[in-house]
């Protein structure tokens, strides 16, 4: 069966696009609607410039399937994400979610909403000296 990788914003790492034909796109929409900022646009482009992944534009959804069409695939995957907007362009695309290791692995549920509380739980067990 062949896939294709749907790269979104939480998947920016150079290791993890290497085994299959891997897309991002930038869904405009939703750049408008979250007012992401020139500087955040960047940054995302300067990491996917880092990775073997083609860069589209426009709704998730067509791209997804175009991708998908182009190489023949039968299935796109990605990582899973507490993202509701990642999650919904997810399951109208019919991806199967794939389960990343996590980072770290925290004591309690993490307080995602702003990065300093997500770090102040884990710099302590990452950091760790022994």
């Amino acid at each position: 069966m062949n896939s294709v990788l749907w790269v979104h914003e939480e998947m920016l790492n150079p290791a993890v696009a290497a085994a299959l034909p891997a897309v991002f796109v930038f869904d405009i929409e939703r750049i408008e609607r979250e007012r992401y900022s020139l500087k955040r646009i960047a940054f995302i482009y300067e990491c996917l410039l880092e990775m073997n992944v083609e860069i589209r534009k426009g709704r998730v959804g067509q791209q997804l399937a175009d991708f998908a069409r182009l190489h023949r695939a039968s299935r796109i995957v990605t990582f899973a994400s507490p993202d509701p907007w990642i999650r919904s362009a997810a399951a109208a695309a019919g991806a199967q979610l794939l389960q990343p290791e996590p980072f770290v692995a925290l004591r309690a549920k993490p307080d995602l909403k702003r990065f300093s509380r997500y770090w102040s739980q884990a710099a302590p067990l990452l950091l760790d000296s022994k």
